[in-house]
């Protein structure tokens, strides 16, 4: 019988365009390892889908496997599953192992071949099972283990000159999708068939102008009716109706990278008591777009919107917190929490973080302006403010449609 490896280099056809270049991955492992250097960190082993990405350029796609990534003082290597051949290997910055099915944990022993044993080891907190965990420790015999979770966190939470472009560039396309939605909105039509409208128009122009890209990911909810109460609930079949709101929401996905567009709409006309609540809302918007700037707390902005809502006896309708970070992440991967506009969060907003304003008021169906009112812009922290990178338009003067 043909011997069985536990791991193999399929490294098939040449590596493929990434993103980014190789001087952009090398600075993120640069300050990766700095930061392991800090912690006494000697290996660090990823698990979860928007380090990896980060740092290798790679995004997984699990269906119940493991996938990790392995940095140490002069290696990065990505562990990916036999299932996906080579294309782990084309879509990274570093070296790629295939590990095999064969046996179990062949995982494990692909990440051990590089990690070696008896060394400090970092590893994700946040994401790392205690299954897995159990697995680190009976296989790598660490010295010492350290979640090197936040430390990674705060890297993200800046952004390089190259990633504030291809969120630009995202924006852009959020844009588009939201104005094909607009198009589309009429009495009588589904929410699943505007939605569509929105994603294809994204799909196409991210084809267009990111042609060296894999596609994947992209995302609408349109919501109407008493479907907007949630800012994310999931599409129906609902069909408009006049005086209806709706929620426009736009998400293109490219290279992992994720933003969002979201606005406030009617069909065909807005009822007086709806009105005065969006117009509310679009002025706690535009106020809390005004107090995105270096030197302020997450937790002092939280709470000038607080009072701003407070005073107009808004603040019992608010859901959620008013913004929080971009970059690599989406709704089933990643997450800066420690940049989300929330009282619970002091961090101080600095040059180069991406965050968003997108204050929400849900007014309860028995209520006069029932429904979801939510406005969304994504900004770029800059040395003396913000850039407002979001296009298309908010407000009654503008998302009255249909």
């Amino acid at each position: 019988m043909t011997a069985r490896p536990e791991m193999y280099r399929f490294h098939n056809g040449e590596k493929a365009p990434l993103q980014f270049d190789s001087a952009e991955f090398d600075a993120r492992l640069k300050g990766l390892r700095a930061r392991m250097a800090e912690q006494g960190v000697e290996v660090a082993v990823f698990t979860s889908m928007h380090n990896i990405a980060y740092y290798s350029g790679f995004l997984y796609c699990a269906f119940g496997r493991p996938y990790g990534l392995v940095v140490t003082a002069d290696q990065d290597v990505t562990i990916s599953a036999g299932i996906d051949a080579g294309q782990p290997w084309r879509r990274c910055h570093g070296d790629n192992i295939t590990y095999t099915d064969w046996q179990r944990d062949n995982y494990w022993r692909a990440i051990l071949s590089v990690a070696g044993t008896g060394r400090v080891v970092g590893y994700e907190g946040d994401h790392l099972t205690l299954l897995q965990k159990s697995k680190l420790d009976a296989f790598l015999h660490p010295s010492r283990t350290v979640d090197i979770a936040p430390a990674t966190m705060m890297q993200r939470m800046h952004k390089s000159a190259a990633e504030l472009d291809l969120i630009r560039k995202c924006c852009k396309v959020a844009d588009v999708g939201g104005y094909a939605i607009r198009d589309a909105i009429k009495v009588g039509t589904r929410e699943i068939d505007v939605a569509m409208a929105g994603r294809d128009a994204m799909e196409h122009e991210i084809a267009r102008v990111f042609p060296d890209a894999e596609y994947r990911d992209s995302w609408v909810w349109f919501q109407s009716g008493i479907n907007t109460d949630g800012a994310h609930n999931p599409v129906t079949a609902r069909q408009l109706e006049r005086g209806d709101i709706l929620s426009l929401n736009t998400f293109p996905m490219i290279s992992a990278y994720y933003v969002a567009l979201e606005r406030t709409m009617f069909v065909g006309e807005v009822d007086p008591a709806s009105l005065k609540i969006w117009e509310a809302n679009v002025a706690a918007h535009e106020y809390g777009m005004s107090l995105l700037k270096p030197g302020v707390s997450c937790a002092e902005v939280t709470a000038k919107i607080n009072d701003f809502l407070e005073e107009r006896q808004l603040l019992q309708y608010r859901t959620f917190g008013y913004g929080h970070s971009f970059g690599i992440l989406s709704h089933y991967y990643g997450r800066e929490a420690g940049l989300e506009l929330r009282e619970d969060i002091d961090t101080v907003l600095e040059p180069g973080m991406v965050i968003s304003m997108e204050p929400m008021l849900t007014i309860a169906d028995d209520q006069p302006g029932a429904g979801g009112y939510r406005e969304h812009d994504v900004l770029i922290i800059t040395e003396d403010g913000n850039e407002d990178i979001t296009g298309y338009p908010y407000g009654p003067a503008f998302n009255v449609v249909g």
